[in-house]
């Protein structure tokens, strides 16, 4: 399988490429001066052996456009989900003494999110181990949904770019009597749109960043940290229900009656959403990525042969950008709901599990109530 956001840089090569195309387009019905501007480009085109092919890769290769994402451009990095839990940690000094009667092996067990692997008595052993575990399950998830609210607020920036692109073409299209303004409201709405959908990615990279540093303990000290570019790849496989139900019986013996009745609830909610989760990521990041990959290359193939128009080419810019987006929601609700169930499976209670419905926020587990 590819790299799951490999197709950035096509957004990019697309967007910087059709920066030119308005003044060809606007040709069509332009002005003396206009005329003479659009047969200089033209001749500049036809100097490349493919035309607008070799033009668009040109415009990569040239355009320094930013993709950075404006925000903390420095300060305290986390770059890993075991150095947020780790962080974490220290802000509770309570927890020095359970984890020191957790002992090396399965404090790194713990931080690693290998919570499977732990001695299923753990917690009947070791006062305040339960507290080590949610401490650990909150910095954890904290880190998921800074580092994927980072990582969708750099595509809404694409889709805003070609967006963007669009208007300023069919701005350029009534400026030269091609269009009416009403073919252009649509245009225009959707360019809104885009901004707005940034204005939000902003504000839940903002709000993701701030509980991140408030379950870091930093608040007042840091503004944000500095966070990896993606999220990690999901597995091929989830956890087998065998070995998964084997787990919840071997942790529901060491717990009272009614507290093993409740962690069988919350269990059976937990791996159902788990695996929910799992399908839905393999397939965001699977046939419905290719496929958008394969339409984009054809669209760009189609549009370097005069068979597309630069309308389809934007369109597809956006829904690229747009599924990667989906597919970026799809893998962090999976490492969510990864993180509850091993809670879970360690008798632990969330309030809550994720939401898979696509708004990307949480619903009550309400099997577990």
């Amino acid at each position: 399988m590819k790299p799951l956001f490999s197709y950035r840089a096509t957004s990019q090569l697309l967007v910087a490429g059709l920066l030119v195309v308005p003044f060809a387009l606007a040709a069509q019905t332009a002005s003396p001066t206009q005329e003479a501007d659009w047969r200089r480009a033209n001749d500049a085109v036809g100097a490349f052996k493919r035309g607008h092919a070799d033009v668009l890769k040109w415009e990569q290769s040239n355009t320094s456009a930013s993709t950075t994402t404006p925000g903390i451009s420095s300060g305290m990095a986390i770059p890993t989900a075991e150095a947020a839990v780790r962080m974490a940690w220290t802000v509770h000094r309570e927890l020095a003494r359970p984890l020191s009667k957790l002992g090396p092996q399965n404090e790194q067990l713990i931080a690693q999110g290998r919570w499977t692997e732990l001695d299923p008595s753990l917690q009947r052993r070791v006062e305040d181990a339960g507290e080590v575990l949610e401490v650990a399950a909150a910095g954890r998830k904290a880190w998921i949904d800074a580092v994927a609210a980072q990582q969708v607020l750099k595509h809404q920036r694409d889709m805003l770019e070609a967006a963007q692109a669009a208007y300023e073409l069919g701005q350029r299209m009534v400026t030269v009597g091609n269009w009416s303004k009403l073919q252009l409201s649509p245009v225009q709405l959707a360019a809104s749109n885009a901004r707005m959908n940034l204005r939000r990615a902003q504000q839940a990279a903002a709000q993701a960043q701030a509980n991140l540093v408030k379950t870091m303990g930093q608040t007042g000290l840091q503004d944000g940290f500095v966070l990896p570019d993606q999220l990690p790849a999901i597995p091929a496989q989830p956890m087998a229900a065998a070995d998964l139900q084997k787990r919840g019986d071997a942790v529901r013996n060491q717990l009272p009656d009614a507290e093993s009745l409740r962690n069988r609830a919350l269990s059976k909610s937990a791996m159902n959403v788990y695996w929910a989760a799992h399908a839905l990521a393999q397939d965001s990041q699977g046939d419905i990525l290719k496929t958008r990959e394969f339409i984009t290359e054809e669209t760009v193939l189609h549009y370097n042969g005069m068979l597309k128009s630069v309308w389809d080419l934007l369109d597809e810019v956006r829904n690229q950008s747009q599924a990667t987006v989906d597919a970026i929601g799809a893998q962090r609700d999976f490492w969510l709901a990864e993180a509850d169930l091993q809670w879970v499976l360690q008798g632990g209670e969330p309030e809550s599990f994720v939401n898979l419905g696509g708004a990307g926020g949480e619903a009550p587990a309400a099997a577990a109530h």
